[in-house]
């Protein structure tokens, strides 16, 4: 994608071969800053504290981590504690895990003097699979969105309502929700966009809305609370999201939030839509709401919040009286039965087991 016609990625390799630049999107939409991972820790500490976020980038990001680890220490005992540290960061997103075992199955059983470079080879591989993937994605999704417009009166837009943030800056490029919203736009097929804020952290106000932005996408910052009013009043042509795990059966583990809006959208016949990049799908887990462990966030993610002042100053304000309790959910799951279809980069499936099995046989044949 393009920053102010300039093109970017969210990670890359630095120009010394081996440290690792990031965006640091805690700083967005304010500043665009970028940071230099040079350690594992480093790493571990970017995933932990949202540095970078996003299921596919969190991968990547933890691919690359593996790789200052071996470049410091390739034995067998340094390649064990990388991988434990960086699976402690992020609980919820598969592709975490995924990453982790295709940097473990490239170095394992090699020299010691090999398993550097085999691991910085496969990230980079893992990084440009992603972009391939989520272009996939976006020639699946934009058919949907292109059926819409067809019954639209001319120049009328297809209006879309995402939830949280599944851009590009949630991947390595390109992204999986936006991906078939940036393709449509570009071909010249009236888009708008209604983004949830999404409380909290207000990814959707913060990294969505300058996305779209960036790239000329006519979009609305709405409060979570706003989709449903809006899908009761037919201002909602379509929902689609993103997911940090897909069950067996298809059901979607996506940001806290989510099930309420497929709810809604059920209620007033808006399809609702999951896109997602084959490492997300996890064969082993049939029941979401049973087995995928939910993330549970600093209270004060919830209890503050930050912005700019009028003077220019980056502030972090509380909101929430001293002494109150705070929950916070980073997830929730939406259950098979409310999705209208996924769309992966083998085409829009159905959320169901055999869906899921007969797009990714292969996939779906290792995890037995």
């Amino acid at each position: 994608m393009k920053v102010d016609g300039k093109p970017m990625r969210t990670i890359w390799l630095e120009p010394d071969g081996w440290s690792v630049g990031v965006i640091d999107q805690t700083a967005l939409p304010h500043r665009l800053v970028t940071a230099r991972l040079t350690s594992l820790e480093a790493a571990a500490h970017a995933i932990r504290s949202m540095v970078i976020r996003g299921a596919p980038l969190i991968g990547a990001t933890a691919a690359y981590g593996m790789c200052l680890a071996l470049r410091a220490d390739a034995s067998d005992e340094a390649i064990d504690r990388a991988y434990a540290m960086l699976l402690a960061t992020r609980p919820t997103a598969i592709n975490l895990k995924w990453a982790l075992d295709e940097i473990l199955a490239v170095v394992r059983n090699r020299p010691r003097a090999e398993r550097s470079a085999a691991a910085y080879k496969r990230a980079a591989e893992i990084c440009e699979e992603d972009i391939a993937i989520n272009i996939g994605i976006a020639k699946s999704g934009l058919p949907v969105l292109e059926a819409i417009a067809q019954r639209k009166k001319p120049g009328e837009p297809v209006n879309v309502l995402t939830h949280c943030n599944a851009g590009w800056l949630a991947a390595v490029d390109v992204g999986t929700a936006t991906a078939p919203i940036y393709m449509a736009h570009d071909k010249g097929i009236p888009i708008h966009v209604f983004a949830d804020e999404t409380r909290p952290r207000n990814q959707g106000a913060s990294l969505t809305s300058w996305e779209l932005g960036h790239h000329g996408v006519p979009h609305t910052v709405i409060a979570d609370n706003t989709g449903g009013h809006l899908m009761q009043h037919g201002l909602v042509d379509i929902v689609i999201v993103g997911t940090d795990r897909v069950t067996a059966n298809g059901d979607v583990c996506n940001k806290i939030g989510t099930y309420l809006k497929a709810l809604a959208a059920r209620d007033n016949n808006v399809p609702f839509y999951v896109a997602l990049p084959s490492p997300t799908i996890d064969f082993t887990v049939a029941d979401g709401i049973a087995e995928i462990p939910i993330e549970e966030r600093s209270a004060d993610e919830v209890a503050t919040m930050t912005g700019r002042t009028n003077d220019g100053r980056i502030e972090t304000v509380r909101i929430v009286p001293e002494g109150s309790p705070v929950s916070n959910y980073g997830f929730d799951i939406t259950p098979a039965r409310l999705v209208t279809g996924l769309i992966t980069e083998r085409g829009v499936i159905a959320a169901s087991r055999a869906g899921l099995a007969r797009a990714f046989p292969e996939r779906a044949g290792a995890a037995q």
